[in-house]
């Protein structure tokens, strides 16, 4: 896809997930985050660059490490995430925590003004990721670390048979390569082409839980990727999809509720203390 249209399509996706997108995500994306933010480790006074932040959940747990000396800038291409992590930020009284919309593969900042850079389960959705871990490194200081989580690999991702029964329906190639960064070692080769280094890889095997069909399904074809086109179908094809997600889904059914397996990849590194000139 023309990378212009992808975006395109990210903006107008996300900005209808927004409403959604917390409340049927944050619990299960936690496990990631946590495990981010504990390797990442940010500290007092530092400054730190969330991108990709969404709705500012990982930007808040930073925030809160680094204090009210140190300051953390969260960034999303979506106006509405980004309205909805500035209300978060206010009422937990963050002065320490900014938002902006901006691209990840165009970052609006001076080069070395950050200690650490943050990516949560945002890289799967940029058109080119290594233009964005460019990015990434140049508004690190020399030294500086970067910390990005990506789902793993498609097959212990057990919902990953939504993309194939929303493409069934509509050409709407929201990431027609989400699970590439998650094979094997594809995120800590491209951080070591993107000039990073001391890169360490870790995987976490987790656990989405839903009460029900319906929220399992709000959560997959609402609050994600898949938002655009699922606010474009008409009833009788979201009563298609909706079956046929929950047929997919059906192993991981205990009684009324599902306990789907997925799994993230979290890669850390550094940008070189020397950096050639």
């Amino acid at each position: 896809m023309e990378p212009r249209l992808q975006r395109r399509i990210q903006r107008y996706g996300w900005d209808l997930a927004a409403a959604v997108y917390e409340p049927r995500w944050q619990a299960q994306l936690a496990p990631a985050h946590e495990a981010l933010i504990a390797l990442a480790s940010p500290q007092p006074q530092e400054r730190v660059l969330d991108v990709a932040c969404g709705t500012g959940l990982v930007a808040l747990a930073a925030a809160e490490a680094v204090g009210p000396q140190g300051h953390v800038l969260g960034t999303d291409l979506s106006d509405h995430m980004v309205d909805a992590a500035r209300q978060r930020a206010a009422q937990r009284g963050l002065r320490q925590l900014g938002f902006a919309r901006m691209d990840a593969e165009q970052l609006a900042l001076p080069d070395g003004g950050f200690d650490l850079a943050l990516c949560a389960l945002g890289l799967m959705y940029v058109p080119d990721t290594a233009q964005a871990l460019r990015e990434m490194r140049r508004v690190l200081r020399p030294g500086g670390r970067v910390a990005l989580a990506v789902w793993g690999e498609r097959a212990r991702c057990g919902w990953s048979a939504l993309f194939p029964i929303v493409d069934a329906e509509v050409r709407s190639e929201v990431c027609p390569l989400f699970f590439r960064l998650g094979q094997q070692d594809a995120l800590a080769r491209e951080c070591t082409e993107a000039g990073f280094e001391c890169i360490a890889q870790q995987r976490i095997a987790s656990t989405l839980c839903y009460a029900d069909g319906e929220e399992a399904c709000i959560a997959a074809f609402a609050g994600g990727p898949v938002a655009l086109a699922w606010s474009r179908f008409g009833d009788e094809t979201r009563a298609r999809v909706q079956a046929r997600y929950l047929d997919a889904i059906e192993p991981w059914r205990q009684g009324g509720g599902y306990r789907i397996p997925g799994e993230f990849v979290i890669v850390t590194g550094a940008a070189p203390a020397h950096p050639s000139r």
